[in-house]
């Protein structure tokens, strides 16, 4: 399998936002409940597994979940709470695992190679599970294997509040009979094309000439026959809060004119917000620094629902910006800062924006990425 024989866990916060509101509100539980924006037009952004029952799934317009399951409790989520929660998860992993990586909201890979000389791996990541259980009332599952892959697709097999050990040697055993579907990458569009090959299973996928899956898909094709084949070298990347994206200007001549200094704070969001979706990441804090002309620095940060929607940040960093800027002296520089940063789509968003918002970042960020950062703006920030 591997000529390294590393030990990675993956941990998955089982049906996340609902298990949140399970938490503040003990009646929900045992009911279909399902969580996203409450308009016709709105999305499910999660649902409980008696939901999944009639249907229901995530990205799933409101309306549909409605017609499939009516007797559901239907819930607007609310992403300060699922922040705060996620953060406490965060602190008691990290508090414990010598490496961690938080891979989105709900789920964090962690690197415990070379643990097995004092303790179990095992037995030392069930007690983890049974400490993050304990402390914070959320069911969580588990895989535990020598890659993130393999990790990923037992933690899916655990599931609900389960874990699962897979060693190298029950790695192919594990893999072959399972759905292409189950591998971490495979999207739609590889589905079909895989589906229209007759290749249904792993192990289907695995037996395929590398060559060929190359031709077909690119390098893309490789990366899923190494995965079908449980290799996987990526590595478990330290979740730092220190990790962040930024931006700042320094003005020619130093300025009072709060029109022009809003404007562009606008405008330098805007931008890091683009580079923020384009690397699939959210933010949970966001800084405002100010630099007075007798070289005064004043920053000002704020932890926030993890986001990465423009016209949310917006909003805070012009309320962080007023609050810090009250010397009314002339400004030499502002800047914006961004960390806290979890990977994760703007799905997190479904219940508090209609679909057309979420329609038009995704068509403002495609004329972007085809033309140019600066192809489209808003008019707020020119």
């Amino acid at each position: 399998m591997s000529s390294v024989n590393r030990t990675i866990v993956h941990f998955d916060l089982d049906t996340f936002f609902v298990s949140v509101e399970r938490l503040i509100n003990s009646s929900l539980v045992g009911k279909p409940v399902i969580i996203g924006g409450m308009s016709d037009r709105g999305v499910v952004a999660s649902c409980s597994y008696e939901a999944r029952r009639f249907g229901v799934h995530s990205a799933m317009p409101m309306r549909m979940a409605k017609y499939l399951c009516a007797d559901a409790v239907f819930i607007r989520g609310d992403m300060e709470e699922y922040s705060k929660q996620s953060r406490l998860v965060t602190e008691i992993i990290t508090e414990s695992a010598p490496v961690c990586e938080k891979a989105s909201i709900d789920e964090h890979y962690l690197d415990i190679t070379g643990m097995d000389k004092f303790l179990g791996s095992l037995k030392w990541t069930h007690e983890l599970r049974e400490r993050i259980i304990k402390e914070t009332g959320l069911p969580i599952s588990f895989g535990l294997s020598t890659n993130k892959t393999v990790s990923k697709i037992a933690t899916g097999e655990a599931k609900p509040n389960g874990e699962l050990y897979i060693p190298d040697q029950r790695i192919k055993p594990f893999l072959s009979p399972l759905s292409i579907r189950k591998i971490p990458m495979v999207g739609k569009k590889s589905y079909r094309l895989l589906r229209s090959m007759g290749v249904s299973t792993i192990e289907v996928l695995s037996m395929i000439p590398p060559e060929m899956i190359t031709q077909l898909m690119g390098k893309n094709g490789m990366v899923l026959w190494k995965k079908a084949n449980g290799i996987d070298p990526t590595p478990v990347i330290q979740y730092s809060e220190r990790k962040s994206i930024s931006t700042e200007r320094t003005f020619e001549k130093d300025t009072t004119d709060m029109v022009k200094l809003k404007s562009l704070l606008i405008s330098m969001v805007e931008k890091i917000a683009f580079e923020l979706r384009k690397k699939q990441k959210l933010t949970g804090c966001i800084t405002v620094k100010i630099r007075y002309s007798n070289f005064d620095t004043h920053t000002l940060q704020k932890n926030i629902a993890y986001t990465s929607f423009d016209h949310v940040l917006q909003s805070i960093a012009l309320e962080l910006f007023q609050k810090i800027y009250s010397r009314r002296m002339l400004i030499r520089l502002i800047g914006v800062r961004f960390s806290k940063l979890v990977g994760g789509h703007q799905q997190l968003n479904m219940f508090e924006d209609s679909h057309e918002m979420i329609s038009l970042y995704e068509a403002m960020d495609s004329i972007r990425l085809r033309y140019g950062r600066n192809a489209v703006k808003k008019a707020v920030g020119v």
